[in-house]
């Protein structure tokens, strides 16, 4: 199936491994420029020209700290500088701690905060005025399955991704009208670096209708057909990739 994503430009954040980093290799091997983002040059650099030599795209790397504002509007404005369009935004972000309610202070909820909700926010507003007006204008946040459903220690994220998708049903019926389509996905387990390290088990997979953990390119396929023109009366809606994991009806 044709994504139609051939010559469009994205922007995706916290790119330079795991979900991030399949979902851009997933827009380019669809044909869009990319610009990716994370903090760490070195690495960043390193997955930019592993994307560009397996799929020939344009892929550029500009480093940012997504809770700086000032990096963050340097990051827009270079990558509009270099790419020469905006089509699609892809917010992510690495989660805050696992823990419960009493094991955190002001400080770690303020962290928190501005590392998974005002990140969002802040990007999302500087991108907007630069989305197109004719239907291919997209923006996709990434989440968590908690936010659909009960994940015991993730008080910090659930807190704050619960807003993200809130803020995202809003403004789909704010900019439906020029097109643009706002959604978020949700990943349940997906067996990336950061659940290898939080020690994945087998029986947690038992647990899962599939009976196995999910891969970061099963994720991201799903954000490069939210950012597709197939997608296009796709809007406000919360997504879950993960195997069946959430139990909830509606």
């Amino acid at each position: 199936m044709d994504f139609g994503l051939a010559g469009r430009a994205a922007l995706v954040l916290a790119a330079s491994k795991g979900l991030g980093r399949a979902t851009a290799e997933a827009l380019a091997n669809e044909g869009a420029d990319v610009a990716i983002g994370a903090r760490d040059a070195g690495e960043l650099d390193a997955t930019a020209a592993a994307i560009r030599e397996r799929t020939g795209c344009r892929v550029v790397a500009i480093p940012v700290d997504v809770t700086d504002a000032v990096q963050s509007q340097r990051f827009v404005e270079t990558a509009l500088g270099e790419l020469g369009r905006i089509d699609i935004l892809v917010n992510n972000a690495g989660g805050p701690p696992f823990g419960r309610f009493d094991d955190f202070d002001d400080d770690a909820w303020f962290a928190a905060f501005e590392l998974s909700l005002r990140s969002t926010v802040r990007m999302t507003r500087l991108v907007l005025p630069h989305l197109p007006h004719d239907g291919h204008g997209r923006i996709i946040n990434v989440v968590s399955m908690s936010v659909r459903s009960l994940l015991p220690g993730s008080m910090l994220s659930t807190a704050m991704r619960a807003g993200v998708v809130g803020m995202a049903k809003l403004l789909a019926e704010e900019v439906g009208a020029h097109g643009i389509t706002v959604n978020n996905v949700a990943p349940g387990l997906i067996l990336t670096d950061r659940l290898k390290h939080f020690g994945a088990k087998p029986e947690q997979a038992e647990a899962i209708p599939l009976r196995r953990f999910g891969r970061p390119d099963e994720f991201a396929s799903v954000v490069a057909f939210l950012a597709s023109e197939r997608a296009s009366y796709v809007t406000g809606m919360t997504i879950p990739v993960d195997g069946g994991a959430i139990r909830a009806i509606s």
